[in-house]
């Protein structure tokens, strides 16, 4: 497990806090088998650092993007935000490396994880926030997760979900909407696995699998836009 110095390193950040950015880390698997850590999870940290990124676009979206529409707000957000980004941004910073796992998660590739790196992206957040300010938690966010991605997203019109462009093809097509349906759900409750049928007329058109609902609704969309376009 790496000192986190090289992080506030990396970061540019120095936390007057260290417990505060050690916590960002400690994955509750840890807890199971240090009961005597003294520190939570970094479940708490989480969830106020999913609030402040939502604030963090939204803001910066709004300065640099004020001809947009709300929809296309709402549209660009879901793509930046969601964990796929969150995770690939964690990995390009190492945060994979300073997790607080325990033995069996680390064995099972949990500093990988998709799910685990974007909690503690946005436990990170959080512990920033707390500790240094929403200014240096926006900064942060724009230069370690936006980067040339969300504008590289806006310029080329990427940001249109599956789930918005299989509403419209089906309202052409057939004029009905989709419905979406949970096939299985699977796994402990921290990590559950989904897998969503998205359906016309009561005809199932494509299969989605993800670690949320909403994510594996956006698969299922996917497939059933490249079966009907």
């Amino acid at each position: 497990m790496k000192d986190l110095k090289s992080l506030e390193k990396l970061i540019g950040i120095r936390f007057k806090d260290k417990h505060l950015l050690k916590n960002a880390f400690v994955h509750r698997s840890y807890l199971n088998e240090h009961k005597d850590f003294g520190m939570l999870s970094n479940e708490k940290l989480e969830f106020l650092g999913d609030s402040v990124l939502s604030l963090i676009t939204s803001v910066y979206l709004y300065k640099k993007y004020a001809q947009m529409q709300e929809g296309d707000y709402t549209e660009i957000k879901s793509s930046i935000v969601k964990t796929g980004s969150l995770a690939l941004a964690a990995e390009e910073l190492h945060l994979g490396d300073y997790l607080y796992l325990s033995k069996g998660e680390d064995a099972s590739g949990g500093r990988k994880n998709k799910n685990i790196l974007a909690d503690a992206f946005e436990a990170l957040i959080a512990s920033i926030f707390i500790d240094q300010g929403f200014n240096r938690a926006y900064f942060f966010v724009v230069k370690f997760l936006f980067k040339n991605r969300l504008d590289l997203l806006i310029a080329k019109n990427l940001y249109a979900s599956s789930k918005s462009k299989l509403q419209e093809v089906a309202q052409a097509k057939f004029k009905t909407a989709p419905t979406y349906q949970i096939l299985e759900a699977k796994g402990p409750e921290h990590k559950r696995i989904f897998k969503i049928g998205v359906y016309l007329k009561e005809e199932k058109k494509g299969e989605g699998v993800g670690f949320s609902k909403k994510e594996a609704e956006e698969a299922a969309a996917q497939k059933a836009l490249e079966k009907l376009v």
